[in-house]
């Protein structure tokens, strides 16, 4: 990994009118000839921010291979670029809807999926009422220039993903948002914690203001592995060039070559769920 380098593109826009895929294939493919060999797009980039209502709607979700995501496949083939884009996906099995990321290479093929976690319920962001806290833990994805790993928004706020990736070597954390502009220096705090903690770059692109009920909305950016800003921007596209040195540096570094304790961690996490069952269960009981 030590001389790899994968061009990255932040692509600030969201195309839940673009019913035919046209204008995000253009789009990827203007990041396409400025260098980038991965785009990342927004939270649920085909979707208006349905989260601003507390009321689902069934249209607003789709089985797997659904129409939302055969455009970010389709339009990953015709720009000859990977794509990390999502959609709100059904299980055909529960029924149960998950915030479903999903990374598709320069032929529109899935390569990776992974379902949000941590779900806000407040308001313009009543995303319990929309989908339900995905249950399989995040992983490594191999195939590009450095290993890749995916969180989405709130996930970086309970930092044991972003731990759990970096423990298993990923060195680029991608976190689609959407998120107001008055929260974004609680949102950089957090995403240099993540970077700096999990010696990695965090790359992490947010819906821009667009008509919608969603406040107006803070800078897409990109944190590198020591913490610094290597990008923040509201710009609808920025292309960065993120390096493997950046990285084993951080690692080679105060706090990168920390030592992690799993079997430490998950004794006091099952102690943690064990409790928290109990007093659970106490609550029911009175």
């Amino acid at each position: 990994m030590t001389d790899s380098k994968l061009t990255v593109g932040l692509l600030t826009e969201v195309f839940f009118d673009d019913h035919g895929g046209d204008r995000l294939t253009g789009r990827l493919e203007e990041a396409r000839s400025a260098g980038a060999e991965l785009v990342v797009l927004p939270e649920l980039p085909l979707d208006s921010w349905v989260p601003a209502s507390r009321t689902a709607e069934d249209g607003d979700a789709e089985g797997p291979g659904g129409r939302r995501q055969r455009i970010q496949a389709d339009a990953a083939r015709r720009a000859g670029v990977a794509v990390l884009g999502g959609a709100i996906i059904r299980d055909p099995a529960s029924g149960r809807r998950h915030n479903t990321a999903l990374l598709f290479d320069n032929a529109g093929v899935v390569r990776s999926s992974y379902r949000k976690i941590h779900l806000p319920f407040e308001e313009h962001f009543w995303e319990t009422a929309h989908y339900e806290p995905g249950i399989d833990p995040p992983e490594v994805i191999p195939g590009f220039p450095l290993p890749l790993g995916i969180q989405i928004c709130s996930d970086a706020n309970r930092t044991t993903g972003c731990q759990l990736l970096a423990a298993r070597g990923a060195a680029v954390i991608f976190v689609p948002r959407a998120t107001p502009a008055a929260s974004w220096d609680r949102w950089r705090l957090v995403l240099r914690a993540n970077a700096v903690t999990a010696a990695a770059w965090v790359v992490t692109v947010n819906r821009p203001p667009s008509g919608e009920v969603l406040p107006p909305d803070g800078p897409s950016a990109v944190i590198a592995p020591n913490g610094r800003a290597a990008v923040e921007t509201t710009d609808p596209l920025a292309i960065v060039d993120l390096d493997a040195e950046a990285v084993l540096q951080a690692r080679r570094d105060y706090p990168g070559y920390l030592k992690f304790f799993p079997d430490v961690y998950q004794r006091a996490w099952a102690a943690a769920a064990a409790e928290a069952s109990g007093t659970a269960d106490d609550h029911q009981r009175n």
